[in-house]
């Protein structure tokens, strides 16, 4: 496992306010919690609907 290089940007009082990240480590944080949020949605389902009927609701 790759760990990202983060770094903090801090206010007056020496207090982590951000961090800074490259593109490319966020896009791979914005997947890890897609997948997260899959397998979650997968095991709280108490129903599927179809996608077809889904996009039809949408539109």
């Amino acid at each position: 496992m790759v760990l990202a290089r983060v770094r903090c940007l801090a206010n007056h009082e020496g207090r982590k306010r951000a961090v800074v990240l490259r593109i490319e480590e966020y896009r791979r944080l914005e997947g890890l919690e897609d997948a997260l949020d899959l397998d979650k949605a997968q095991r709280t389902a108490t129903e599927f609907r179809d996608y077809q009927q889904v996009r039809a609701d949408a539109l």
